[in-house]
């Protein structure tokens, strides 16, 4: 069984709208559909987009094999032949535009657009979706431990307790974009050029007649590569000057031991304590890595406890995204193409959060020009341009009241054609592009709104025309229904 093939990898309520629209001849039918989150992740101030890839390598090979074929057919909605023979023709056509992956990103701004016939942009939500909800947590929860720890390295650990195979390659990428540095994962260094760490395991050391025996055998296979994990007995007493004693034997050979590593344990007392006894040695050049199910808020912890740990293995509550395992974004039909003009279409709920803001969209930046600090984010029509504006109204959408002016700034558009007429509008940026490119978003935002604790909330506005268009649409809807 194939399963990397993922046509198929869609809720079967899409395939039913497909054939619906196809019956009753709507499938040729152009439009909008935006996704987007409604709530930031791990009650912090953003999100790091990801998972645009995954995404467009999933459309590149968006075909109905004969398998997939046979399987709808025996599906007890008994769909038409002819519309299984439509399928077997089927190829996303449409077009994409995305902000880039490693973009710091707020709530409410559509991440993704997606335009063209409703017969291929329906079928593509949900792997949109999945993609997209599932790589954004992982980057941002790597970047909030980047956070906490931004001039240590980090690894990112996750692969065994991931939940499966995929969700372990496209995590691992994922944590690179939010700022770590290497994986353990050697399939995620292959494919994706991720720099790949590991030492060695408790049972490589129970396996030997003594921890010393283990540490020589370990030093004499990989000389160059020595990080030794100290925990297994006892860690001050036994672990750390085994560690000792091979790091100064590695010395006489002109080798050096590259580490250690703290698994268990109060790990701030033990680094401290191993810090000492390593210097004291003469091997003040060894590094100390720490691991045992860490994330920013330990890890904070660790560092006001003066710990002195120089790499973080980070494994279980980042690839998990333990403490807010989903992210909840939708993807919402914004507008349709009805002859030569666009129809701006709303969703209305009894959830006001759930209201959607209608009509294709831009997503700006605004960038003080003095400070080189965004001001806000801000949401304007397709037709709109700010081009000549000296003086910008922002107001908060919800509160208008809230509103300040703008002047001296640079209007940054945030959206990319990524997909155009069912190809690849440009060639991938590489992960370690990406990852820089997350590095220079940071210095764009004033600290208060990316601390990880009690965040300040980051202003997001729509332009007088969009609120405009929103509140027209929704009294007219409340009225019809009234």
């Amino acid at each position: 069984m194939d399963q990397t093939h993922l046509t198929l990898h869609t809720d079967k309520y899409q395939i039913n709208m497909m054939y619906a629209h196809w019956k009753n001849g709507t499938h040729q039918k152009i439009r909008t559909f935006e996704a987007y989150f409604r709530k930031n992740p791990f009650q912090g101030g953003y999100a790091v987009f990801a998972g645009l890839e995954r995404i467009l390598q999933y459309l590149e090979e968006l075909r109905f094999d004969e398998s997939d074929i046979a399987y709808l057919r025996e599906q007890e909605e008994n769909y038409d032949e002819a519309f299984l023979e439509e399928l077997k023709q089927f190829a996303f056509t449409g077009d994409v535009y995305a902000v880039q992956e490693g973009t710091i990103v707020f709530p409410n701004e559509p991440l993704i657009r997606v335009e063209g016939r409703l017969f291929e942009i329906q079928l593509v939500e949900t792997a949109i979706l999945n993609f997209m909800n599932y790589q954004t947590l992982i980057a941002t929860k790597a970047a909030r431990i980047k956070h906490a720890a931004p001039d240590g390295i980090l690894l990112e650990f996750g692969t065994r307790r991931a939940q499966e195979a995929s969700a372990a390659l496209w995590g691992a990428r994922a944590a690179v974009i939010g700022g770590f540095d290497a994986t353990s994962n050697l399939l995620a260094g292959k494919l994706f050029g991720i720099p790949t760490k590991g030492t060695h395991a408790h049972a490589f050391v129970q396996d030997a007649n003594s921890e010393l025996e283990a540490f020589e055998a370990y030093a004499r296979a990989l000389p160059d590569h020595v990080t030794l994990l100290v925990d297994t007995y006892d860690t001050l007493k036994s672990g750390v000057p085994n560690a000792i004693k091979v790091g100064l034997l590695l010395k006489e050979q002109g080798k050096t031991l590259r580490g250690i590593r703290l698994d268990s344990g109060d790990l701030a007392y033990l680094s401290r304590e191993a810090r000492k006894m390593l210097d004291a040695a003469g091997l003040n050049e060894v590094k100390i890595v720490a691991s045992n199910d860490l994330d920013e808020y330990t890890i904070q912890s660790l560092k006001s406890q003066g710990a002195k740990i120089d790499t973080w293995g980070v494994g279980t509550k980042l690839i998990t995204a333990q403490d807010s395992p989903s992210l909840g974004g939708v993807y919402k039909l914004v507008a349709k193409l009805e002859g030569e003009e666009w129809l701006p279409t709303i969703k209305i709920s009894g959830n006001p959060e759930k209201v959607t803001t209608p009509g294709r969209k831009q997503l700006m930046r605004i960038v003080n020009r003095h400070s080189g600090r965004a001001e806000a984010d801000y949401l304007m029509d397709m037709e709109e341009s700010l081009e000549g504006v000296q003086k910008l109204k922002l107001f908060d959408p919800i509160h208008t009241y809230l509103h300040k002016f703008v002047t001296d700034f640079d209007a940054v558009p945030l959206h990319k054609l990524v997909y155009r007429n069912g190809k690849r509008a440009e060639a991938a940026p590489t992960l370690e592009e990406l990852k820089q490119y997350h590095e220079a978003q940071k210095e764009m935002f004033w600290s208060e709104y990316l601390r990880n604790l009690n965040p300040e909330r980051y202003p997001v506005d729509l332009s007088q025309q969009v609120w405009d268009t929103k509140m027209r649409l929704i009294a007219e809807h409340t009225k019809k229904e009234g």
